[in-house]
This record gives structure tokens, sequence and C-alpha cells, in this order.
């Protein structure tokens, strides 16, 4: 079992940023992937990052060159830092975990997210 607790979520003005933070404990494998996914109001479930412990990270087209995805391997921690922040990046954010560096996108445990609400 592993368990997953996010935090940094919050509202922000248009072009503004936030980090999110997740935490992972339990039986954490050597070799895993962490990553995001958000849900958006009248949206499906969306991927948005990920990373492995060797620091590979991929995105959706929507966020790159915007938020950036990172990781303690010592903490078991993931962050995801968000900048220029457009309102159709509202959405509840979901951290996840998965034991392996393989099918990145797999979640196999799920964080219980945070909110993050872009507005004027």
């Amino acid at each position: 079992q592993v368990q997953l607790v996010e935090s940094g979520g919050g509202l922000v003005q248009p072009g503004g940023s936030l980090r999110l933070s997740c935490a992972a404990s339990g039986s954490i494998s050597s070799r895993n992937t962490m990553g995001w996914y958000r849900q958006g109001p009248g949206k499906q479930r969306e991927w948005v990052a990920s990373i492995t412990t060797a620091g590979s990270t991929n995105y959706v087209d929507s966020v790159k060159g915007r938020f950036t995805i990172s990781r303690d391997n010592a903490k078991n921690t993931v962050y995801l830092q968000m900048n220029s922040l457009k309102p159709e990046d509202t959405a509840g954010y979901y951290c996840y975990y998965r034991g392996s560096i393989y099918f990145p996108r797999q979640a196999d445990y799920w964080g219980q997210g945070t909110q993050v609400t872009v507005s004027a």
C-alpha cells in the first residue's frame, strides 16, 4: 500500500503561479513513477505530467513550457510548479503513484486531490 498526501492548491489570478506537492509513504518501489492528473468542471480526467525515479519527465502538450514536474527521491515527494496559469487550468489536481517506470500514465494509487482555481 502507498499513501499520497497533496498540498499547495488554491485560488490564483490568470498569469500567476502555484506549486503543488505530493508526498508518498508506505511500500515505495525503488524504481517508480509519480505524476499528476487533473479534472476540470464537466471534463474527463486528464493526464498532466509524470516523472520517474531516474528523472525522466513527460507533459501533456497544453502545459509544456508552463508547468515543471520535479521530485525529491529522498523524500518520496513530487512537485508540480505551475506558471502562467490560465482559467482553463482550473481543475482538481490528483497526484498518482505507479510502482514501475513502465506505462507511466497508469496509476496504481491516487491522492485525495487538491483544487486549483484560476480566476480574476
